[in-house]
């Protein structure tokens, strides 16, 4: 049997079913501007809406212009995020921020291509920014609308190979309106994350299912088909939480580049041998070790064991914390931007210090 064309009329019975079902009060769709826009872009890429909600709230109250984000600290902005994680989209926004008010006097360019030459903005977010705030024809392809179209055209292979990708492209490039653009672009996103989801799509409430060809071969979760699996790389580390005495915790900062750069991180060891180093570097007396429950945190590209250990400080001789090192006060703590189990550890070693094992 013969899968169903597409029809002409995509775009009207999307815009439709987003008129009586879409989403119309997310925080960003409200006094819509290019900023608003593109801080909620950044912050939705392979992160979920109801995460993202309390974050943009807490982002815009203390950075509710291009201007106040370009005048930030980066130790600001890295607080902000800490916890929404690829903290290289929060770098690559404060830098876009700044590039935005030193060679545009604020205002983002208007158009895709000028857009998709900031720092950590690609062609599809370059194309939301431009449909949603500024009103111009242009497609996006980020993961809702992937998977939409992947099972409207029962597309084979994999979304990052280029061929599939560029296949993408063209159908979105193809479906997109010349009008309501706004409203569409909004729509298929909307559609991708409340009707076309990953594993129990609800076809039956769907305006495209008269046409979808995966729904019309019964294969709809077939679509997208998923990255070629590969074992991820264990590593492992010993983090020390060595602790003052007075509720502090030694941290220093990552370089800006690599994994969790600009991050305020706990130091990482190779070996227990070299925990002796560290102390004499930083004139620290070193006493009472108590091991935390050991952590395991998960990257795109690797496994992450770490093997934490609280560890009595007292600091003598020329001391320490200094340029990339500094004191965390556990009880009043300074607005920095800490790696997520990281953050999770000083929470258990403030739990540890406050009700001590007997």
């Amino acid at each position: 049997m013969t899968a169903p064309a597409p029809t002409p009329d995509f775009a009207a019975r999307v815009l439709a079913w987003f008129d009586q079902h879409g989403r119309h009060d997310l925080p960003w769709q409200q006094d819509i501007d290019p900023y608003r826009v593109w801080v909620s872009e950044i912050m939705l890429q392979q992160t979920q809406v109801a995460t993202v909600l309390g974050y943009y709230q807490r982002f815009m109250t203390a950075l509710p212009t291009v201007e106040a984000l370009a005048a930030a600290s980066a130790d600001e902005v890295l607080h902000l995020w800490t916890g929404l994680g690829y903290y290289s989209r929060a770098r690559n926004l404060h830098k876009t921020a700044q590039i935005v008010v030193a060679e545009h006097g604020g205002d983002f360019p208007r158009s895709v291509e000028a857009l998709a030459e900031l720092p950590g903005i690609g062609r599809s977010t370059a194309g939301a920014i431009a449909s949603i705030s500024m009103d111009l024809r242009a497609p996006i392809l980020d993961g809702n609308v992937k998977r939409v179209l992947a099972r409207y055209l029962a597309q084979d292979g994999y979304p990052g190979e280029t061929r599939v990708a560029a296949q993408l492209w063209d159908a979105a490039e193809r479906l997109t309106p010349h009008s309501r653009v706004n409203h569409y672009t909004q729509a298929m996103m909307d559609l991708g994350a409340t009707l076309c989801t990953r594993s129990k799509p609800s076809c039956l409430l769907c305006p495209l299912a008269a046409d979808c060809q995966a729904h019309h071969l019964g294969r709809e979760t077939d679509y997208p088909q998923p990255k070629p699996r590969k074992t991820l790389p264990q590593k492992h580390t010993l983090m020390p939480l060595l602790h003052d005495g007075a509720g502090a915790i030694l941290l220093y900062r990552r370089p800006a580049s690599g994994l969790w750069g600009g991050l305020w991180s706990l130091p990482e060891l190779t070996q227990r041998g070299d925990l002796a180093e560290l102390a004499a570097r930083h004139g620290l007396r070193l006493g009472r070790e108590h091991a935390l429950a050991p952590l395991r945190h998960t990257f795109s590209h690797f496994q992450l064991h770490i093997e934490p250990l609280l560890i009595d400080a007292a600091r003598h001789g020329h001391g320490v914390a200094e340029g990339d090192w500094l004191w965390y006060n556990l009880a009043n703590p300074p607005r920095l931007g800490l790696a997520a189990p990281v953050k999770k550890l000083l929470k258990r070693a403030q739990a540890e210090l406050q009700d001590p094992p007997a």
